[in-house]
């Protein structure tokens, strides 16, 4: 049996803003021509039964600002049909967004996010609802649109086609907890800074050493946490490489 192509369905105040860049480029079409993924958009103020239209009110205890109603929300999420998809509140209180979360959403069959404004969302709905808070980064966004495409650009480049170069996927940064190494092209000069030589040098045993090397040079200087991370998986490699060694001497 087929699987259906992955869908996003997106609940926001402001439907205008999408595909952005999502429409464009490989992501864009292997959505429009392809037909490898599917982009949907849901506007939450049509689901206000107010007479004004209405889809916010005053945070409970005061406070500045205003607060999207769990009912809204609930009838908005309740109108997406299809099978259950992880669903994703974009939220700067939310867990961060790393690599092996979006490997998992990507083996589903979509994802649902719903975009935040105000002050955020009343946290009833998404305790009923079982939203999975998510952030993107250490700022705070107007709003959680430009959020949600991050979110869905990660997941919808890992669909098998949408790229076109698996092997491309297996080097890139967080994919073994470290960050790419720099890249060059031609031409070999450029304002006097050459091509590192050993690029250049068609020794590929060589060329793989010095990639993995500037990997780990950059982790530690701009990701300490992830070198720290990195550094704490090495004992457990180390071991298993010495066990496998020893098997092979025994000649098990």
């Amino acid at each position: 049996m087929t699987r259906p192509p992955f869908t996003a369905t997106v609940l926001t105040m402001f439907p205008e803003a999408f595909p952005g860049p999502l429409g464009v480029s490989l992501i864009g079409t292997a959505w429009r021509e392809r037909g490898l993924w599917n982009l949907e958009t849901l506007d939450i103020r049509a689901f206000s039964e107010d007479r004004r239209g209405f889809l916010d009110d005053t945070p409970a205890g005061g406070g500045p600002g205003a607060v999207l109603k769990a009912d809204v929300v609930a009838r908005a999420l309740d109108s997406v049909s299809g099978p259950a998809r992880p669903l994703l509140y974009m939220s700067a209180r939310g867990r961060p967004l790393t690599q092996a979360r979006v490997k998992e959403w990507a083996k589903a069959d979509g994802v649902t996010v719903l975009c935040g404004r105000f002050e955020g969302v009343d946290q009833r709905v998404l305790d009923a609802r079982g939203f999975e808070e998510v952030s993107v980064g250490d700022a705070v966004l107007a709003g959680g649109e430009a959020a949600a495409m991050v979110v869905i650009e990660a997941c919808v480049r890992l669909i098998p086609g949408v790229l076109g170069q698996a092997e491309s996927l297996s080097s890139e940064s967080f994919e073994d907890g470290l960050l790419e190494h720099p890249q060059y092209t031609r031409p070999r000069t450029f304002e006097g800074i050459d091509i590192p030589e050993i690029l250049l040098s068609g020794d590929h045993r060589k060329m793989a050493a010095w990639r993995q090397e500037q990997r780990e040079k950059t982790t530690q200087e701009r990701r300490p946490d992830l070198w720290a991370a990195h550094l704490a998986t090495r004992p457990a490699e180390s071991s298993a490489k010495s066990k496998l060694k020893g098997d092979k001497a025994r000649g098990e």
